[in-house]
């Protein structure tokens, strides 16, 4: 079985758990596709294909696997980690006698601030999220790992049920979506809606990371069947709701009329999927070593590093170089083909000469309020 993280300060890179770095590179990766999206094109063309950069079959064709692939997926597993995360830190500080709950909130307190930062350059920012959410899970932590996989599917599910209901309150639904599906101002009770939306899911999500953790099955502790099987069970009952969703929304012409309602079926995928791509993860980690897994797994390791600097080529790139051109999904796509490629390639190059990323090194030295080594050779 993969051993859990050591609770030293800092972990060492032969103490580090290397499925999680896995599934950390992957998931920084894969929420790429989505935020990619909002950097190249306007708001409502996030949550309908049919709103802009859909101009020929292959833009369809990415538009389309993107909403059945990665759309809510790789923020479920980004968020499935952040709940382990918490859990994971919380112990280490109480191995250390270090006051852990005070500490965890000191921490996230600061992970806020970098979030706020990150807002204010984009608005897609999911770090204030997950640092308001944090002390609703370092106080749910210790509850048994069945109960916190119930309130985490309750709160998923809630999100659902939802989409149904507020869709029967939208008596003009292009006055009342605006951004969400056309241009224009949303209505209060749609803004809320979507608050309640990704807040609500990235919570259940993190509350399931932390029985995940609690289990063992996020560190790569299970035995190989078990992760085949919930790969396939993931798979068969995500990928046929998630389409479902897309199809009934397609088939309407991407009317209003099913804009909230047509996003039930894939917000009921997100923990399925979730789950496969995670036991995919794992399985992959422990066949034989490649490059490729060597570089995701920096790219996980630098996670908070990668996903602020997603942004910032982001912003650059798509928002102010080319901010005359109409971006197609198909440019978008590429992309997000080449800011992988960077990733991939820079951070085992940083990581060879550093123990940290540049940002967790920064939020590693507030957290301890004390500076950290960061060149490798240090001791």
């Amino acid at each position: 079985m993969a051993r859990r993280p050591s609770l030293s300060t800092p972990v060492s890179s032969g103490d580090r758990n290397s499925t999680l770095d896995a599934i950390r590179g992957v998931a920084v990766l894969g929420i790429l596709t989505m935020n990619a999206v909002s950097y190249g094109l306007d708001m409502p063309s996030y949550f309908n294909l049919d709103a802009g950069g859909s101009r020929t079959w292959l833009d369809w064709a990415i538009g389309g696997m993107g909403e059945v692939l990665f759309d809510q997926k790789f923020m479920g597993l980004f968020s499935l980690l952040f709940g382990a995360g918490i859990a994971m830190f919380v112990d280490r500080a109480a191995a250390k006698q270090r006051r852990p709950v005070w500490f965890s909130l000191w921490r996230n307190t600061l992970l806020l601030a970098i979030g706020i930062g990150h807002m204010i350059l984009w608005e897609g920012d999911v770090l204030v999220l997950y640092a308001v959410c944090s002390p609703l899970l370092i106080a749910m932590r210790r509850l048994r790992p069945a109960v916190l996989l119930a309130v985490g599917a309750m709160l998923v599910l809630s999100v659902a049920a939802g989409s149904l209901a507020m869709q029967t309150t939208i008596d003009d639904p292009v006055d009342q979506l605006g951004d969400f599906w056309v241009e224009g101002e949303m209505s209060d009770g749609v803004e809320l809606w979507l608050l309640w939306d990704f807040g609500a899911r990235a919570l259940g999500m993190m509350l399931i990371g932390v029985a995940l953790y609690r289990t063992g099955v996020i560190t790569g502790e299970y035995p190989r069947r078990f992760y085949v099987r919930t790969a396939r069970w993931g798979l068969g009952v995500g990928l046929p709701l998630s389409a479902a969703g897309l199809a009934v929304v397609a088939s309407s012409g991407f009317s209003p009329d099913w804009a909230l309602a047509g996003a039930a079926p894939n917000t009921l995928a997100t923990i399925p999927l979730s789950l496969a791509y995670l036991s995919l993860i794992v399985l992959w980690d422990r066949r034989a070593e490649s490059g490729l897994r060597v570089r995701v797994r920096a790219a996980g390791r630098m996670a908070l590093t990668n996903y602020l600097t997603q942004t910032v080529i982001g912003i650059i790139v798509l928002r102010e170089i080319f901010e005359n051109v109409d971006f197609s999904r198909s440019q978008i796509a590429l992309f997000i083909l080449g800011v992988w490629a960077v990733q991939l390639w820079w951070s085992p190059v940083w990581l060879r000469h550093f123990r940290f990323g540049p940002a967790e090194w920064l939020w590693r030295c507030a957290t301890y309020r004390r500076w950290q080594p960061l060149r490798a050779s240090a001791g």
